[in-house]
Protein backbone atom coordinates (compact mmCIF):
# COMPACT_ATOMS: atom_id res chain seq x y z
CA UNK A 1 0.00 0.00 0.00
CA UNK A 2 0.92 3.16 -0.53
CA UNK A 3 -0.39 6.30 1.38
CA UNK A 4 -0.52 9.81 0.72
CA UNK A 5 -1.30 12.39 -1.87
CA UNK A 6 2.35 12.98 -3.26
CA UNK A 7 3.34 9.54 -3.21
CA UNK A 8 0.18 8.54 -4.45
CA UNK A 9 0.77 10.84 -7.55
CA UNK A 10 4.32 10.13 -8.21
CA UNK A 11 3.02 6.23 -8.61
CA UNK A 12 1.60 7.46 -11.75
CA UNK A 13 3.98 9.92 -12.85
CA UNK A 14 6.61 6.65 -12.70
CA UNK A 15 4.43 4.45 -14.24
CA UNK A 16 4.27 1.89 -11.51
CA UNK A 17 0.99 -0.41 -12.18
CA UNK A 18 -1.63 0.65 -9.50
CA UNK A 19 -4.47 -1.58 -8.85
CA UNK A 20 -6.84 0.50 -7.04
CA UNK A 21 -7.01 3.78 -5.45
CA UNK A 22 -9.29 4.56 -2.12
CA UNK A 23 -10.20 8.17 -1.15
CA UNK A 24 -12.00 9.29 1.77
CA UNK A 25 -15.58 10.67 0.80
CA UNK A 26 -15.11 13.95 2.43
CA UNK A 27 -11.59 14.63 -0.29
CA UNK A 28 -12.32 17.30 -3.11
CA UNK A 29 -9.54 19.14 -2.66
CA UNK A 30 -5.92 20.51 -4.16
CA UNK A 31 -4.28 17.17 -5.51
CA UNK A 32 -7.36 14.96 -4.97
CA UNK A 33 -8.36 15.74 -8.44
CA UNK A 34 -5.10 15.42 -10.09
CA UNK A 35 -5.07 12.21 -8.73
CA UNK A 36 -8.43 11.19 -9.93
CA UNK A 37 -7.47 12.70 -12.95
CA UNK A 38 -4.29 10.40 -13.53
CA UNK A 39 -6.03 7.29 -11.93
CA UNK A 40 -8.61 7.74 -14.89
CA UNK A 41 -6.16 7.86 -17.56
CA UNK A 42 -4.37 4.76 -16.14
CA UNK A 43 -7.77 3.49 -16.17
CA UNK A 44 -7.20 2.45 -12.68
CA UNK A 45 -10.68 2.17 -10.52
CA UNK A 46 -11.19 4.69 -7.33
CA UNK A 47 -13.55 3.66 -4.66
CA UNK A 48 -14.39 6.37 -2.18
CA UNK A 49 -14.74 5.08 1.14
CA UNK A 50 -14.78 6.39 4.99
CA UNK A 51 -11.76 8.11 6.53
CA UNK A 52 -11.73 5.14 9.24
CA UNK A 53 -10.92 2.41 6.03
CA UNK A 54 -8.05 4.24 5.17
CA UNK A 55 -6.99 4.52 8.56
CA UNK A 56 -6.75 1.04 9.23
CA UNK A 57 -5.02 0.56 5.54
CA UNK A 58 -2.85 3.08 5.90
CA UNK A 59 -1.04 1.64 9.26
CA UNK A 60 -0.09 4.79 10.97
CA UNK A 61 0.52 6.84 8.30
CA UNK A 62 -0.76 10.24 7.06
CA UNK A 63 -2.62 9.01 4.07
CA UNK A 64 -4.19 12.59 3.41
CA UNK A 65 -6.87 11.05 2.12
CA UNK A 66 -5.84 8.74 -0.28
CA UNK A 67 -4.68 4.97 -0.64
CA UNK A 68 -3.17 2.81 -3.53
CA UNK A 69 -2.20 -0.83 -3.62
CA UNK A 70 0.73 -2.04 -6.04
CA UNK A 71 2.23 -4.96 -7.29
CA UNK A 72 4.50 -5.70 -4.38
CA UNK A 73 8.29 -4.33 -5.00
CA UNK A 74 10.67 -6.91 -6.91
CA UNK A 75 14.07 -6.62 -5.69
CA UNK A 76 16.69 -6.43 -8.31
CA UNK A 77 19.86 -8.00 -8.60
CA UNK A 78 23.64 -6.54 -8.18
CA UNK A 79 24.44 -7.03 -11.85
CA UNK A 80 21.13 -5.54 -13.09
CA UNK A 81 22.18 -1.83 -11.47
CA UNK A 82 26.01 -2.51 -13.33
CA UNK A 83 23.96 -3.13 -16.58
CA UNK A 84 21.98 -0.06 -15.81
CA UNK A 85 25.10 2.17 -15.68
CA UNK A 86 25.98 0.43 -18.82
CA UNK A 87 23.18 1.62 -20.68
CA UNK A 88 23.50 5.30 -19.51
CA UNK A 89 26.81 4.92 -20.66
CA UNK A 90 28.67 5.83 -16.89
CA UNK A 91 30.75 4.20 -14.60
CA UNK A 92 28.75 2.65 -11.86
CA UNK A 93 27.87 4.42 -8.95
CA UNK A 94 26.03 2.62 -6.39
CA UNK A 95 25.05 2.80 -2.43
CA UNK A 96 25.61 0.27 -0.20
CA UNK A 97 24.08 0.42 3.60
CA UNK A 98 25.87 -2.03 6.21
CA UNK A 99 22.88 -2.87 8.89
CA UNK A 100 20.74 0.02 8.29
CA UNK A 101 17.66 0.11 10.69
CA UNK A 102 16.07 3.07 10.35
CA UNK A 103 12.85 3.26 7.43
CA UNK A 104 13.52 7.13 7.70
CA UNK A 105 16.73 6.91 6.65
CA UNK A 106 16.42 4.53 3.90
CA UNK A 107 13.79 6.45 2.38
CA UNK A 108 15.65 9.54 2.51
CA UNK A 109 18.56 7.56 1.62
CA UNK A 110 16.29 6.65 -1.85
CA UNK A 111 15.43 10.31 -2.26
CA UNK A 112 19.01 11.74 -2.01
CA UNK A 113 20.49 8.83 -4.57
CA UNK A 114 17.48 9.36 -7.04
CA UNK A 115 18.33 13.35 -6.90
CA UNK A 116 21.73 12.74 -7.75
CA UNK A 117 21.54 10.37 -10.85
CA UNK A 118 23.11 7.24 -8.91
CA UNK A 119 22.50 3.85 -10.29
CA UNK A 120 21.12 2.20 -7.50
CA UNK A 121 20.84 0.87 -3.43
CA UNK A 122 22.16 -2.69 -1.95
CA UNK A 123 20.59 -3.79 1.23
CA UNK A 124 21.42 -6.78 3.44
CA UNK A 125 18.56 -9.39 3.85
CA UNK A 126 18.86 -9.81 7.74
CA UNK A 127 19.51 -7.06 10.27
CA UNK A 128 18.52 -4.83 7.83
CA UNK A 129 15.31 -2.21 7.04
CA UNK A 130 13.49 -3.74 4.44
CA UNK A 131 11.69 -1.50 1.72
CA UNK A 132 8.15 -1.26 2.79
CA UNK A 133 5.51 1.24 3.92
CA UNK A 134 7.86 3.53 6.29
CA UNK A 135 10.40 3.35 4.19
CA UNK A 136 8.29 4.13 1.16
CA UNK A 137 6.81 7.72 2.59
CA UNK A 138 9.78 8.79 3.88
CA UNK A 139 11.18 8.58 -0.14
CA UNK A 140 8.91 10.91 -1.03
CA UNK A 141 8.28 8.17 -4.48
CA UNK A 142 11.99 7.56 -5.05
CA UNK A 143 11.27 3.87 -3.97
CA UNK A 144 9.79 3.67 -7.80
CA UNK A 145 12.10 5.03 -9.08
CA UNK A 146 16.06 3.61 -7.84
CA UNK A 147 16.63 0.38 -7.94
CA UNK A 148 17.37 -1.86 -4.56
CA UNK A 149 19.52 -5.59 -4.85
CA UNK A 150 18.99 -6.95 -2.08
CA UNK A 151 22.04 -9.71 -1.23
CA UNK A 152 22.73 -12.58 1.75
CA UNK A 153 26.36 -11.24 2.08
CA UNK A 154 27.57 -7.62 1.89
CA UNK A 155 31.37 -8.37 1.98
CA UNK A 156 31.05 -10.95 -0.95
CA UNK A 157 28.76 -8.48 -2.97
CA UNK A 158 31.70 -5.86 -2.38
CA UNK A 159 34.27 -8.41 -3.30
CA UNK A 160 32.67 -9.12 -6.32
CA UNK A 161 31.93 -5.22 -7.37
CA UNK A 162 35.55 -4.55 -6.63
CA UNK A 163 36.36 -7.39 -9.07
CA UNK A 164 33.62 -5.69 -11.76
CA UNK A 165 36.66 -2.46 -11.77
CA UNK A 166 34.71 -0.59 -8.67
CA UNK A 167 36.91 1.02 -5.73
CA UNK A 168 34.91 0.48 -1.81
CA UNK A 169 34.46 3.42 -0.07
CA UNK A 170 33.48 2.90 3.53
CA UNK A 171 32.54 6.39 5.26
CA UNK A 172 34.01 5.95 8.80
CA UNK A 173 35.29 8.47 11.57
CA UNK A 174 38.44 6.65 11.45
CA UNK A 175 39.02 7.56 7.96
CA UNK A 176 41.92 8.38 5.91
CA UNK A 177 41.53 11.04 4.07
CA UNK A 178 38.53 13.55 4.56
CA UNK A 179 35.86 12.73 2.29
CA UNK A 180 35.96 15.83 -0.14
CA UNK A 181 40.32 14.98 -0.24
CA UNK A 182 38.74 11.27 -1.70
CA UNK A 183 38.66 10.05 -4.99
CA UNK A 184 34.67 9.44 -5.82
CA UNK A 185 35.03 9.01 -9.63
CA UNK A 186 34.67 6.16 -12.16
CA UNK A 187 33.44 3.16 -10.50
CA UNK A 188 32.31 3.74 -7.28
CA UNK A 189 30.42 2.12 -4.22
CA UNK A 190 30.09 4.53 -1.07
CA UNK A 191 29.63 2.03 1.93
CA UNK A 192 27.17 3.88 4.74
CA UNK A 193 26.64 2.11 8.64
CA UNK A 194 24.06 1.44 10.61
CA UNK A 195 22.78 3.77 13.24
CA UNK A 196 25.21 4.19 16.23
CA UNK A 197 27.09 1.06 15.25
CA UNK A 198 28.80 2.37 11.82
CA UNK A 199 30.29 -0.30 9.27
CA UNK A 200 31.28 -3.62 10.58
CA UNK A 201 34.90 -4.55 11.15
CA UNK A 202 34.51 -7.27 7.88
CA UNK A 203 32.72 -4.35 6.23
CA UNK A 204 35.80 -1.77 7.34
CA UNK A 205 38.25 -4.39 6.63
CA UNK A 206 36.72 -4.70 2.98
CA UNK A 207 36.85 -1.59 1.83
CA UNK A 208 39.65 -0.20 -0.31
CA UNK A 209 39.44 2.80 1.81
CA UNK A 210 38.21 4.85 4.44
CA UNK A 211 36.34 8.65 3.64
CA UNK A 212 35.62 10.81 6.74
CA UNK A 213 33.18 13.81 7.48
CA UNK A 214 35.08 16.61 9.57
CA UNK A 215 33.09 16.80 12.90
CA UNK A 216 34.11 19.79 15.17
CA UNK A 217 31.32 19.65 17.85
CA UNK A 218 30.55 17.62 20.53
CA UNK A 219 28.94 15.20 18.50
CA UNK A 220 30.29 11.76 17.19
CA UNK A 221 28.77 10.86 14.19
CA UNK A 222 25.91 12.35 11.83
CA UNK A 223 22.51 10.92 11.10
CA UNK A 224 23.10 8.07 8.24
CA UNK A 225 21.00 9.53 5.84
CA UNK A 226 22.41 12.58 5.96
CA UNK A 227 25.96 11.88 5.97
CA UNK A 228 24.77 9.97 2.95
CA UNK A 229 23.69 13.28 1.47
CA UNK A 230 26.87 14.95 2.40
CA UNK A 231 28.91 12.31 0.54
CA UNK A 232 27.10 11.78 -2.74
CA UNK A 233 26.57 15.30 -3.21
CA UNK A 234 30.83 15.57 -3.05
CA UNK A 235 30.75 12.35 -5.24
CA UNK A 236 28.17 14.49 -7.84
CA UNK A 237 30.19 17.11 -7.57
CA UNK A 238 33.72 15.84 -8.62
CA UNK A 239 31.91 13.58 -11.25
CA UNK A 240 30.23 16.47 -13.11
CA UNK A 241 33.78 18.34 -13.09
CA UNK A 242 35.37 15.04 -14.61
CA UNK A 243 32.64 15.10 -17.45
CA UNK A 244 32.64 19.31 -17.73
Amino acid sequence: MRAGRRPVMELFKAGVPVNRVWMARDSHDGSIGEIRRLAREAGVPVLEVDRSKLDAMAEGINHQGVVASVLPRAYVEVDDLLSLAAERGEAPWLVALDGLEDPQNLGAILRTVEAVGAHGVIITKRRSVQVAGGVVKASAGAVDLVPVARVSNLVQTLEYLKQKGCWVVGLAPEGQSLYHQSDLTGGLVLVIGGEGKGLSQLTLRTCDYLAALPMRGQIGSLNASVAAGVILYEALRQRMGKNS
